[in-house]
């Protein structure tokens, strides 16, 4: 490691746990933490955690963590060298890395130019192909009124949004009858969430297994592939187990993932973290889902296998370190589990629930 920080002070451009989870990296580069908050979080445990904190807007997140300008503000009222956007939020918004590059600051993620190439699914999905990675099978352009190449595939199918994820804008549609109100319904809700209706079509895999490859790439080069995840255990699109190392992997399939993973970061000038996902169908074969240009919500599975501290090196590429041998060299050992806990009632359709925890013992320590 570099006898001095990577930067003097840095913004986190985010809340809750994993502007908790940078700080703490922060704290171990020997890096000066910067919170931001809003109206509703001006005395939330990250702020106390930070060095300083400033003031991005009112409790709507559109007018405060989703607002490039305030950010950007802070970040110039805080003096800071760079800029982590954590998940979620402003992190995989190309504009908002292009406005931090252009406010002479580090982004602490891929670059403007990859967030844009690669944050279009259908464009991903192309580019993917042309690598020679197997993709589902479905479209490569937006889905328009015509079901004709629909009907070509086969239902079942997954409409999808073309401008995000997280399930949001997708449908899965079993019949002709049941098409042209998925379509409708599909671009309603990827236009509420992304500003960008069109959608796309894939063959519905079933049943199928949801892996990802982790990857960590320098600025010199360098790409790192630390591990795949399995998150087949799924709810409403929303993942609720992650675990490292897949029991549905064999070594052999496991060498194809992360050949695939390498080729599609190699279709653009890639550095820093993102994931690449597939789907593994019951005979073994794999394909292309999207690559998440962000840190993940579950990189501390891989964190637990391989022993690195993903969030560290992520600000350590950024300011222009390469990557060392036993990172590029890191291989899993033992098995890491993670799972999402719901309030919710399961007598009342699975509404979300208020109560009261009894008793709650959090993990803590070195990169967690």
């Amino acid at each position: 490691m570099s006898p001095l920080p990577p930067f003097g002070r840095l913004l986190i451009a985010n809340r809750g746990e994993i502007a908790i989870r940078i700080i703490r990296a922060c704290r171990e580069l020997g890096i000066s933490p910067i919170a931001v908050h809003s109206d509703a979080d001006g005395d939330a445990l990250h702020v106390r955690a930070a060095d300083q904190s400033e003031r991005i807007g009112p409790a709507a997140a559109a007018e405060s963590y989703l607002s490039i300008e305030a950010v950007i503000d802070a970040a110039r009222r805080g003096g800071v060298e760079a800029v982590h956007p954590g998940y979620g939020f402003l992190s995989e918004n190309p504009a908002f890395a292009r406005a931090v590059e252009d406010a002479g600051l580090v982004f602490v993620g891929p670059s403007a130019a990859v967030l844009e190439a690669l944050g279009n699914k259908l464009a991903a999905r192309r580019s993917a192909a042309e690598a020679g990675v197997p993709i589902v099978p479905g479209t490569t352009v937006a889905l328009g009124d015509d079901p004709g190449p629909v009907e070509a595939i086969g239902f079942p199918v997954m409409l999808k949004a073309a401008a995000g994820g997280g399930g949001r804008g997708m449908r899965r549609v079993d019949a002709a009858k049941e098409l042209r109100p998925a379509m409708d319904a599909a671009r309603r809700e990827a236009l509420a969430a992304f500003g960008d209706g069109t959608i796309y079509v894939e063959r519905m895999i079933a049943p199928a297994r949801h892996v990802e490859v982790q990857l960590l790439g320098d600025r010199h080069g360098s790409l790192a592939v630390l591990g795949e995840r399995d998150c087949s255990v799924q709810r409403r699109h929303q993942k609720l187990v992650e675990e490292s190392p897949s029991p549905a992997v064999s070594p052999t399939l496991r060498t194809a993932l992360f050949e695939s993973a390498r080729r599609v970061a190699a279709t653009v000038d890639f550095h820093n973290a993102a994931t690449v996902e597939f789907l593994i169908d019951a005979d073994g074969n794999h394909y292309f889902l999207e690559m998440n240009t962000r840190l993940q919500v579950e990189h501390g599975v891989t964190e637990l296998v391989t022993g690195l501290d993903i969030v560290a090196w992520q600000i350590r590429v950024a300011a222009g370190e390469a990557l060392t041998a036993d990172v590029l060299e890191a291989s899993s050992r033992g098995h890491a589990i993670e799972f999402r806990l719901y309030a919710e009632n399961p007598y009342d359709d699975f509404r979300p629930t208020a109560g009261r925890v009894t008793a709650w013992r959090m993990p803590d320590g070195p990169g967690v």
